[in-house]
């Protein structure tokens, strides 16, 4: 079956349920009870003056894999900060927020029949949530965490994974894809959002891989799949009282994924600055920075300080980028805007915006972690 519809928000799994315990993308937080019911009552009667808050910890990663599935030695601890999370430091993460491109191969076929139809993509999710669930869930881990919800469209892939004793503060849960690729509506390009209340305060995260092309002019064809994203995306009310319908309606709003955005400057030029390890420089031409600043997409949203290198592209199973000591010169050049986290509304404060050295792809894995302020839930 084709799936041309523009956004799709339904509520069953695009590839058979796991059996080894944890969900796939079938939704668990429904909001159809009479306890859902009292709770939006609370939700619609109490006013700002005596709202009391929580903090919580969001942990946001993006990587696209290049079509690799995770074999099965694939350690991610570096990348979900595992290692750092022995309980003598700063508290673990809340709340992962993991978007994937290109878990599959961007092949014909598996553009045109889906993820649905094609069964032997079946597995490729669950392998991630296998690795990382390896990864969260150690024998040295002092929290368990659970995944909330996930969800495929062709190579996009993003999972929630949360805290068991957060599990219970989070209600609403929603999704909605948006096809952009081929013919304007395929999967091949687009976004997989969830939108998910944590006690009162709405979150919706937008998992995106936009056009790709280095040549001038190309990134007003990324710009548009922005624009078709921010248009498109959207999710069931089932209640009055839910106002997040749409993807700005969310009080916390973060854009994560293979952006595509490429630098400004000839080939030449960039390889030299690469090496030369002049990264500051890079960003002064970075196009996505330069579309903000003319106002043409993502107005009003923020982004992180980048302190890291290019992110793309590599040389597979290496620290090289392509070209840079032999390669043609018509190869794609290193790319700084590829892989980003960008958010949109107040209450998120960024304390880390990184990437990591996993070399399984030709991109580099991204992190961010906010601390996201949250409205309790609490009888009036």
């Amino acid at each position: 079956m084709l799936r041309l519809a523009g956004s799709t928000n339904n509520f069953v799994s695009d590839f058979p349920t796991a059996t080894n315990g944890y969900p796939s993308t079938i939704i668990t937080s429904l909001s159809h009870s009479p306890a859902a019911a009292e709770e939006e009552a609370l939700m619609s009667s109490r006013d700002g003056n005596d709202l009391q808050q929580d903090i919580y910890k969001v942990f946001v990663g993006s990587w696209n894999v290049g079509g690799i599935s995770p074999p099965e030695d694939l350690d991610l601890r570096d990348w979900l900060d595992v290692l750092n999370n022995d309980g003598a430091g700063s508290p673990s993460p809340d709340i992962y927020v993991l978007g994937f491109q290109e878990v599959v191969p961007l092949r014909a076929g598996n553009i045109i029949l889906g993820s649905s139809e094609n069964h032997g993509n079946y597995t490729v999710p669950f392998r991630w949530n296998s690795a990382i669930e390896a990864a969260l869930n150690n024998d040295g881990a002092e929290e368990h965490y659970d995944c909330l919800v996930s969800k495929q469209m062709v190579g996009i892939f993003i999972t929630v994974w949360v805290k068991r004793n957060v599990r219970s503060h989070i209600r609403h849960t929603a999704v909605s894809s948006v096809g952009c690729g081929l013919m304007g509506c395929f999967g091949n390009k687009g976004s997989v959002s969830v939108r998910f209340y944590v006690e009162k305060t709405s979150f919706c995260f937008v998992c995106s891989h936009l056009a790709s092309g280095g040549k001038d002019g190309d990134e007003r064809f990324r710009n548009a799949n922005a624009g078709e994203i921010m248009s498109r995306t959207n999710f069931p009310r089932r209640s009055a009282h839910l106002r997040a319908a749409l993807l700005t309606d969310h009080s916390r709003v973060v854009w994560l994924g293979d952006l595509n955005y490429r630098i400004y400057l000839p080939e030449t030029t960039t390889r030299f600055l690469v090496q030369k390890g002049e990264w500051n420089v890079l960003l002064e031409k970075d196009q996505l920075k330069a579309e903000l600043t003319k106002g043409r997409v993502f107005e009003g949203w923020q982004e992180g300080r980048i302190q890291f290198p290019p992110t793309y592209k590599y040389c597979p199973s290496s620290g090289l980028y392509y070209g840079i000591e032999s390669g043609p010169a018509q190869r794609p050049k290193p790319s700084k805007g590829c892989d980003r986290v960008i958010w949109f509304g107040d209450g998120l404060k960024q304390s880390q915006y990184e990437r990591r050295e996993n070399q399984l792809s030709d991109h580099r894995p991204i992190r961010a972690i906010f601390t996201a302020q949250v409205d309790k839930l609490s009888p009036p």
